[in-house]
């Protein structure tokens, strides 16, 4: 028989958050090991708050609850706040019970300087790398490189000459005509992010406002083992790969593999002046990669696995939210890009470990 629909509030409830969530959800291993990585980070935490004062919303609470956002691709912070407020399993996450109180969105903003910057999202994507390397899923021996643009959030119109007085327009989104007027990072600037660059990828694409993100990939596992901001420029992608590059602890001669827009005599002579092969896709003609290089086994492997290196980059950006920014600045950029690819690698440690479940996210 059909059953009627009769509900009623309970006035008490005896069911606890831990019983709601089932014994296999691949949240469960995460939190435990975000916990103790949080854990190591105490003294990291007592450094940027002061020791007196009312007390703070906990910044592990703050951060578990970035990785939610990250990991179930919830595009912004008041949103991330309420489903908090009316999500179980979100609640449990993060360290709140049914009857605690969620905080403000506007936490998120007042604690952007001081918890969520470079610094401290490198100290804990270090971390994640290092649990990644005490369980022997990054070599040291083999990496790949690669950079993407990262679309700023500013418009066209924002982008105006230095020497402009910037006096306002009328109406909110008043029409600007630029058809015609060359426009160069030389003499041009955004109002809105500074730190933008007009820049396009290849012939036939359209210029952008945008930044450039750069990582190295372990090419054991696929695990990011450093992460790069910068400006985005023609030179950045070489650059940075050698400054990634000369950061790595070397015990033996490394191999770095790459695409065809590395392969130049600057970054070559480069990684032979760390002790490092440059694996470097050639170009038809005028390759700076020579031919004893190019008939080596290792060579062809080192092709054939840079690529998966595009699965770091699709994630993070379809998954992550980094498709375009929705901060202003390198710096707040940078400390974005770093916790998204710290939950990545945890991610695709899960999934080597066999406990991760894409379903679930």
């Amino acid at each position: 028989m059909r059953g009627a629909q009769n509900f009623q509030g309970a006035m008490f409830s005896y069911i606890s958050l831990e019983e709601r969530v089932p014994a296999k959800h691949p949240l469960r291993k995460l939190r435990s090991l975000v916990d103790t990585l949080l854990a190591s980070m105490s003294a990291e935490f007592e450094a940027v708050y002061a020791r007196r004062g009312r007390p703070s919303v906990p910044p592990e609470m703050l951060l578990k609850a970035l990785l939610l956002q990250i990991l179930f691709s919830i595009r912004s912070e008041r949103l991330l706040v309420e489903a908090i407020d009316y999500n179980l399993l979100y609640r449990w996450f993060v360290g709140l019970n049914i009857e605690n109180k969620v905080w403000d969105h506007s936490t998120f903003s007042a604690n952007r300087e001081r918890l969520f910057n470079e610094e401290l999202a490198r100290v804990f994507f270090e971390r994640v790398k290092c649990t990644a390397q005490w369980a022997k899923l990054i070599g040291d021996e083999h990496f790949s490189v690669d950079g993407t643009l990262i679309e700023a959030w500013a418009s066209h119109k924002s982008f105006k000459r230095k020497d402009d007085d910037h006096t306002p327009t009328a109406g909110r989104n008043a029409e600007v005509d630029f058809k015609g007027e060359t426009r160069s990072n030389d003499t041009h600037a955004s109002t809105t992010d500074p730190d933008a660059r007009l820049f396009k990828k290849a012939q036939g694409d359209k210029s952008r406002l945008c930044h450039m993100g750069h990582i190295l990939m372990d090419n054991r596992h696929g695990l990011v083992v450093d992460v790069e901001i910068t400006h985005a420029s023609g030179t950045a992608e070489r650059e940075a790969a050698l400054k990634m590059l000369a950061r790595q602890k070397r015990k033996a001669r490394l191999t770095v593999g790459a695409d065809k827009g590395y392969d130049c005599r600057a970054f070559v002579q480069g990684c032979r002046q760390l002790g490092i092969t440059a694996h470097v896709a050639a170009k038809a003609k005028h390759s700076a990669i020579d031919g004893r290089t190019q008939r080596h086994e290792g060579y062809q492997v080192s092709l054939k696995v840079r690529k998966r290196i595009e699965e770091a980059f699709g994630w993070i950006k379809t998954v992550g939210g980094l498709a375009k920014t929705k901060l202003i600045g390198q710096a707040k950029l940078a400390g974005q890009a770093l916790m998204g690819f710290a939950a990545y690698n945890l991610v695709r440690m899960g999934s080597i470990g066999g406990w991760w479940d894409a379903h679930h996210a």
